[in-house]
């Protein structure tokens, strides 16, 4: 049965709490105005989307499905185009299908796209030779150039990522729908620079593998396997735009409660997790699945809230715990967590985001992450999880199918001089389509080396 939502909670309950990380318009007037058109717009997904991806993170919860969430760490509304778009899918298809193979288990596809235009800053503001400017927010709020125009926030930028969002969304599932993820031909998946990695033999041979056992069933049936044709991706991003959110929460006829159709599966991030503050008081009423990330500083009490607050009806789906300490702290930081959660008696789904943690500065000021701490928390997180007989059922990424130089090491073992030739995030690196491809391979070597 579907709990009814909250007697004291709308979508707009979150304006009487503490709001962090919104950008300050100067034309409150334009504001309203964007805000009052996107309230009328077609939705973005569809609350049965939303529905079969929480039965999917409920089943990753128990083990028999896992979940990758990757994608850009913040959109950028100039990349909204076919080749990009393509990028990104395939990479994802490539990790899934390795997942699949050595894990097992379904894969549930999580793409950071598609909304993920807003990020949280450690500041409000930026300066350079004594200039001070707002700080870049994302493209819905502002541009990164460093100008005023560009950096003063413009409402108008929130119709713009709506439409790069719609557009987006519309190709990806026709692409869905189209045979482009067909396991028949995983060739359409190829990028082509991801082909002189060092380990595209081993995934190579994985496909064959699948082609094979593909042609051996489909003569054993006298005929093709349906089925195999499309796959489901699915959008998330940070919830942190909250008026951007609440015009897009909607009643839906025949279902009870109020969806956030902007995506299928909104977070809240570390800088806003506060439990008396607006994004917790807005997520909380929302019937989409949703994610909580979880880092340093945050105790075992304050997260016991946070679950019951957020799943207070112990829905099975309804709530991922998204993981982000760093190698160096998720050894002391994240059993204590684990066994907070366990305590309240609440079903959740730990997901490992080994990026955040591990971010560090070259001596040129430029942010990287090295592969080797990424793979260690990750490897890490599925130890602990296993020691204390937890279940880590998901992985979170910030990659991209495109060949950047922005993290460190990997297979073909790029150096901070190799970042420099092709570093395109405007905010945090990510992983490019090899390192991300390698990513995939190292889970599963983990995966089958564990005693379970």
């Amino acid at each position: 049965m579907i709990p009814a939502p909250a007697p004291d909670w709308s979508p707009a309950s979150w304006q009487d709490k503490e709001v962090l990380q919104q950008p300050e318009y100067p034309d409150s007037a334009m504001l309203d105005a964007v805000l009052a058109e996107l309230a009328v717009r077609p939705p973005l997904v569809t609350s049965w989307e939303v529905e079969t991806l929480r039965s999917h993170l409920a089943e990753a919860s128990y083990g028999l499905r896992f979940l990758l969430q990757g994608g850009d760490c913040a959109e950028r509304f100039d990349e909204c185009r076919d080749d990009i778009i393509k990028n990104r899918l395939k990479i994802l298809l490539q990790m899934s299908v390795v997942l699949i193979y050595g894990l097992k288990t379904p894969v549930a596809r999580v793409g950071r796209f598609a909304g993920q235009y807003a990020k949280p800053r450690s500041a409000p503001t930026e300066t350079r030779d004594g200039i001070t400017l707002p700080s870049y927010r994302g493209d819905n709020i502002n541009a990164p150039e460093f100008s005023v125009e560009a950096r003063t926030p413009d409402p108008r930028r929130l119709l713009k990522a709506y439409h790069c969002s719609a557009m987006m969304l519309n190709f990806v599932r026709a692409l869905a729908d189209g045979g482009f993820a067909d396991l028949h031909h995983p060739e359409y998946w190829n990028l082509d620079f991801a082909e002189r990695s060092p380990l595209a033999a081993e995934y190579h041979g994985i496909i064959e593998t699948i082609k094979e056992a593909l042609r051996f069933a489909e003569t054993v049936a006298q005929g093709p396997i349906l089925g195999l044709g499309r796959v489901d991706f699915y959008t998330s991003h940070e919830a942190l735009h909250l008026h951007y959110e609440q015009a897009l929460t909607r009643t839906v006829p025949r279902r009870t409660g109020m969806y956030n159709l902007s995506t299928h599966f909104p977070w809240i991030g570390k800088r806003t997790a506060h439990l008396d503050g607006a994004h917790v008081e807005y997520m909380r009423g929302i019937r989409n699945p949703i994610g909580l990330k979880v880092g340093p500083g945050l105790s075992p009490s304050e997260l016991a809230g946070l679950v019951n607050n957020l799943n207070p009806a112990d829905e099975a789906g309804r709530l991922t715990l998204i993981t982000r300490f760093g190698a160096g702290r998720i050894e002391t930081d994240l059993p204590p967590l684990i066994e907070a959660v366990e305590a309240t008696g609440k079903n959740v789904l730990w997901c490992c985001d080994p990026m955040h943690g591990n971010t560090e500065k070259t001596e040129t000021g430029l942010k990287t992450r090295p592969f080797d701490k990424i793979l260690a928390e990750l490897e890490l997180a599925f130890d602990i999880h296993a020691a204390m007989h937890s279940n880590l059922g998901g992985v979170h990424f910030e990659l991209t199918g495109e060949d950047v130089t922005e993290c460190v090491g990997g297979a073909r073992g790029l150096s901070e001089a190799d970042l420099e030739r092709a570093y395109h995030s405007p905010v945090d690196p990510r992983l490019n389509a090899e390192q991300a491809l390698e990513m995939a391979l190292r889970i599963v070597r983990k995966y089958k080396g564990m005693d379970r």
